[in-house]
């Protein structure tokens, strides 16, 4: 996903108050699609059905026209899920991990009434391959819910750079209950450090020094362990947003840090227009970026605020701030004009 399709926008009537954020008066707020429109490739009923049955399927490569193929043939013996009526409605679905973000899904279509469905479709990825081989695919059988309860059928996860590419052939697998790494919820793309700070509005005597409205301080010092897309690292950088707040008076950037997967980059970001009641419904958004000149992959990211759902009275879905991300952001509220130092893992937004 281009990193220039990353954010949607939607319109509001703000009720009572109106944030000073960046002093911008527009009555537009905006939502990170990267997590709006992306499903956990775990969402879903996994407790209803235990997982048996075989999946037929085949993976090729296609260097012509650089495309990922998954050749999804049938199942056989699937579990039943509605046991009245002796039914399922299965189908399956792919992702690539650990970076199932910025890929996508996909998924065949929806075969009522069987347990031994027949499919014959292909699924299909544009990706490099080298980058491919970095990734696992997780292919999932799931029971299509009409009202959108999907329960769980089984799955089967494959380490593609161990993979034989030479095997074109349809062959059949069991499927397997969910993932230990799924349970632990393991999806590690590395660690940021960082410092932020927060000056209230006249806390530092008078003007010019003194601020007419508050400011926080984000400095961001490196990230470690970055997700390595190329033999030769990675090209990162980080973007900074103070959501609500997407334009261009919200938006800074770092520079770009070449082939490393543990870019220094000792940039420090300071947003003015704060008053001390907009901590509680902002929230600011940290996310890393690999450069590319066609599109920029998302790597991980970090959202400070008070994780509520909640901004200026309207439910939000990037108000989701990890319980580490909330003390962080806290710990800067209760002791003003001091750096607060931290380490926080980045994550699939």
């Amino acid at each position: 996903e281009s990193d220039t399709a990353s954010e949607i926008s939607f319109q509001f009537n703000r009720h009572k108050k109106t944030p000073s954020i960046g002093s911008h008066s527009s009555d537009m707020a905006s939502v990170s699609s990267v997590s709006g429109s992306v499903l956990s490739v775990y969402s879903g009923d996994f407790g209803s059905v235990d997982a048996q049955g075989t999946v037929e399927f085949a993976l090729d490569y296609d260097e012509k026209n650089r495309e990922f193929q998954v050749h999804v043939s049938q199942c056989k013996d699937l579990a039943v899920v509605d046991e009245k009526k002796g039914r399922s409605d299965p189908y399956v679905k792919t992702y690539l991990l650990p970076d199932k973000a910025r890929m996508g899904k996909r998924k065949t279509s929806v075969k009522k009434r069987t347990v031994n469905p027949i499919y014959n479709e292909i699924l299909r990825y544009k990706i490099e391959k080298m980058v491919l081989l970095i990734q696992k695919l997780n292919l999932s059988v799931w029971h299509n819910d009409p009202l959108g309860r999907n329960s769980f059928l089984g799955e089967i996860e494959i380490d593609l750079a161990s993979w034989d590419w030479s095997n074109r052939k349809l062959n059949w697998y069991p499927l397997k209950p969910r993932s230990l790494s799924a349970v632990n919820g393991v999806d590690h793309r590395g660690v940021m450090s960082l410092s932020i700070k927060y000056v209230p509005p006249g806390s530092l005597g008078k003007w010019p020094k003194n601020p007419p409205s508050g400011e926080v301080h984000i400095w961001v010092k490196d990230v470690k362990d970055l997700l390595q897309l190329r033999p030769s690292g990675v090209d990162s950088f980080v973007k900074c947003y103070v959501l609500p707040d997407t334009s261009k008076k919200s938006y800074q950037k770092t520079r770009v840090i070449k082939r490393d997967t543990n870019p220094v980059f000792n940039h420090t970001i300071v947003y003015d227009g704060f008053h001390t009641e907009d901590l509680k419904d902002a929230c600011v958004e940290l996310t890393v970026w690999d450069h590319e000149k066609l599109t920029n992959h998302f790597l991980g990211g970090i959202r400070l605020g008070l994780g509520t759902g909640l901004s200026y009275g309207i439910s939000v879905d990037w108000m989701d701030s990890t319980q580490e991300e909330v003390a962080f952001w806290q710990e800067m509220m209760l002791a003003a004009n001091e750096w607060i130092e931290g380490l926080l893992p980045l994550r699939s937004l």
